[in-house]
């Protein structure tokens, strides 16, 4: 099993395996061709309040993390997760992003819950 997480903007690897764009928004100047994306669950994705909330900068990863977490214990997100966790029993799941910083975004805290 192997998670990565990588930028959308960098382009398709052969071996990215299943690529999920795990962005609730499309990520400008990103052509869906180009961005060879095989799935986009939305639904597993912040909220459009914790993201703005995240994003404001005063809030600590380690918060934006468990509030995000409990985001993904609502039924639809954790449908979405056990379907994801599937896939990387199959094999090798990229996580794509637009976040500048991968590390400290949702894609970490996803492909951390994937891998453990």
């Amino acid at each position: 099993m192997s998670v990565r997480v990588r930028r959308i903007y960098e382009p398709p690897a052969p071996d990215d395996g299943v690529r999920v764009l795990v962005d609730r928004l499309w990520p400008r100047g990103v052509s869906k061709a180009d961005a060879h994306v095989d799935e986009w669950p939305k639904d597993l994705t912040p909220s459009t309040e914790l993201r703005r909330w995240y994003h404001e900068g005063e809030a600590s990863h380690e918060e934006f993390r468990r509030r995000y977490e409990a985001e993904l214990d609502r039924p639809e997100a954790a449908e979405l997760l056990d379907h994801v966790k599937a896939l990387t029993r199959m094999g090798t799941v990229t996580l794509l992003t637009a976040s500048r910083t991968p590390e400290e975004s949702h894609a970490s805290v996803l492909a951390s819950l994937l891998e453990g």
